[in-house]
């Protein structure tokens, strides 16, 4: 029997690390072929806390071979099989054309053929262009993708315990668009339709987000909290399954690839 193949569809280096660490980890660990799509490199953000322009910041073409490389070393602790970077500009993905996005997507899932796909959720996690934008080309991908047949589309489903994990543990995540301050919106309980449970990969989780060194000062409250904390923060994944072509209902998964063992 063909290996099962999970593919995550990501905008930034370090999505894959702090939004779903702990459940590529954990499906890489069973055999499962693990793949992972980032649009940018992530060549517009900070370095160690510092902005562009800064004597410390080494500039965007620097910061983007620098990130890649961070983002390649988590992979590579989280077990991920294949990494593939698009090269669009970070901080501009929903100024990208729609249709060369959805066919650039859609020829990764030709390529790889994965059962299952993850993405951002239509919120992205706190509004955040970028991630909205990442959702809405990997969903549209699936679909044009044809004839490669993806059995189940995710999206990342955040509830309020992860949230607040997730505050103690970086911050409070917000950002300012056309003026209107966004933040994250936890998803109601009833919502969420899959929760799987990562408590043995936390360490590997915090592996791969140390493999993110450039972007450590928006990371630095991690390194000390307690293994209490890490298991909270990084101890259970929660994603709303989009579509699914072999399972339904409202009773609550504990596998992305249930329907399909």
């Amino acid at each position: 029997m063909a290996p099962l193949k999970l593919m995550a569809v990501l905008a930034h280096p370090d999505d894959e690390s702090l939004g779903l660490g702990g459940t590529l980890a954990k499906y890489a660990s069973e055999g499962v072929d693990v793949f992972l799509v980032t649009a940018t490199r992530g060549n517009a953000g900070r370095y160690r806390g510092h902005p562009e322009g800064h004597a410390e910041h080494p500039g965007a073409a620097a910061l983007a071979a620098i990130r890649e490389a961070e983002l390649r070393a988590a992979a590579s602790a989280l077990g991920i099989s294949d990494v593939t970077v698009l090269d669009y500009q970070d901080g501009r993905l929903d100024s990208v054309d729609p249709r060369d996005a959805v066919s650039t997507i859609a020829a990764q899932l030709r390529r790889v053929q994965p059962n299952v796909v993850v993405t951002f959720g239509p919120d992205g996690a706190y509004g955040h262009p970028d991630h909205i934008a990442i959702s809405q080309f990997t969903s549209a991908a699936v679909v044009a993708a044809a004839p490669a047949r993806t059995s189940k589309l995710y999206h990342i489903a955040w509830p309020p315990s992860t949230w607040a994990a997730y505050e103690i543990g970086i911050a409070k995540l917000a950002s300012t668009v056309d003026g209107v301050k966004r933040q994250a919106t936890p998803w109601p309980e009833w919502a969420i339709t899959t929760v799987i449970d990562t408590r043995p990969f936390w360490t590997t989780v915090w592996r791969a987000v140390s493999c993110h060194a450039s972007q450590i000062a928006a990371y630095e409250r991690l390194a000390h909290l307690s293994p209490v904390d890490h298991e909270a923060l990084w101890g259970a994944q929660s994603f709303y399954r989009a579509f699914s072509l072999v399972n339904g209902g409202r009773a609550r998964e504990t596998d992305l690839f249930e329907g399909l063992r």
